[in-house]
């Protein structure tokens, strides 16, 4: 993924409105994030963690997501499987995003289990270590496996914007 502006960030938002895209909290370490090992960048509201975002790249151009879960701390200890990357983790939360247009504003969402932290990409690379049997034996390529997380990641935004 290529590094992103807070402004590049805001607009592209598909599920909110302009407004409510200009005041949300954009993480200040943007420069910092590790770019070449992300395939999504994904953060919770610090001042409210029931508030998580996602942005994805899709067709060239970045795509983000407002979502809601429960707050930092709250979720099962029990292990689950985040549907985007397939680990298995103790910190997999139900992520659930407003629709986009109509559909969000009547109330219908879209849900998936995620990792909490939504550092997908960093788990799939080995570079945050999700813990004992968090990654299952598999045949799969690294490339395997960053290509369907990513095509997991863009069906997820898939449903949240189509009618």
């Amino acid at each position: 993924m290529e590094p992103l502006t807070e402004q590049q960030i805001r607009a592209a938002f598909v599920n909110c409105t302009k407004g409510e895209a200009k005041r949300l909290h954009i993480p200040r370490d943007l420069a910092e994030r590790p770019w070449d090992d992300l395939d999504c960048l994904g953060w919770r509201d610090p001042q409210a963690p029931a508030r998580a975002y996602l942005v994805v790249e899709l067709a060239g151009r970045p795509h983000a997501v407002r979502l809601r879960t429960s707050p930092a701390g709250s979720w099962q200890t029990r292990r689950s499987m985040c549907s985007m990357c397939l680990t298995t983790h103790g910190d997999v939360s139900l992520m659930v995003a407003p629709r986009a247009g109509k559909a969000g504003q009547q109330g219908n969402s879209v849900g998936a289990y995620m990792c909490a932290d939504l550092a997908c990409s960093l788990y799939v690379r080995g570079k945050k270590d999700p813990g004992a049997g968090g990654r299952l034996p598999e045949t799969l390529t690294l490339e395997e496996k960053i290509h369907r997380t990513v095509a997991n990641l863009a069906a997820f935004v898939a449903k949240v914007t189509t009618a």
